[in-house]
């Protein structure tokens, strides 16, 4: 007995990629593209499969968003809490937070697609929450390193500021990229300003205390 053309459309629209599959490549293009770029047509051409196949893992466009931005909200709290973890010294920290930021990896670009919707009611609480436990690490190793509860949350969302405005640059091409040499320079640069200038401070009034 011969499939009704139903019953075909049906077995080719099983799903062939997992719910992750679908995740990744949201962020992937709105890393790109930006967050109003996310559809189901465009991400299905985008991997070659039918818009039917969508339907097997997620309700629509919003639930895909959903739980894209909460699988992109994970791993960012996983790496914070591993840097947190990590045996380093508050300093270490804050200059590595200043390296890694500072290279336009995908997470990066995620993060500056998401900036550009902040009023969106699915992105924006994410947004703020990723923002805010961010500034709150690098307030964390700023105490740490002597500054007061006031100056430490200051200086990081000075540190903060700056990572903000680099990708902003960055994505127009008016500052140097990790492969370029003066990349080195200027991150070296920042943490010299933010970075080192606060610890001297810590140190000295720590002596002005003695």
């Amino acid at each position: 007995m011969k499939k009704t053309a139903s019953a075909k459309r049906a077995s080719s629209d099983r799903p062939s990629l997992t719910p992750a599959d679908w995740e990744q490549a949201a962020l992937e293009l709105m890393a790109e593209k930006g967050v109003s770029a996310l559809g189901v047509e465009p991400l299905a051409r985008r991997l070659a499969i039918t818009k039917g196949s969508f339907y097997w893992h997620f309700s629509g466009r919003d639930d895909l968003l959903a739980r894209a931005l909460a699988r992109w909200e994970n791993q960012d709290r996983y790496h914070l809490k591993l840097a947190l973890s990590a045996d380093m010294q508050p300093v270490e920290r804050l200059s590595q937070f200043v390296w890694r930021t500072s290279r336009q990896t995908l997470t990066h670009r995620i993060y500056l697609a998401l900036c550009a919707s902040p009023r969106d009611a699915l992105v924006g609480p994410v947004l703020r929450r990723v923002t805010s436990r961010r500034i709150k690490y690098l307030s964390a190793a700023f105490r740490e390193l002597g500054l007061k509860t006031s100056s430490a949350r200051q200086r990081a969302n000075l540190v903060y500021s700056s990572y903000v405005g680099y990708l902003q640059l960055q994505a127009q091409g008016l500052v140097p990229d990790r492969d370029e040499p003066a990349f080195n320079d200027y991150v070296e640069h920042v943490i010299e300003t933010l970075v080192d200038v606060a610890r001297r401070a810590a140190e000295l009034g720590e002596q002005h205390q003695h």
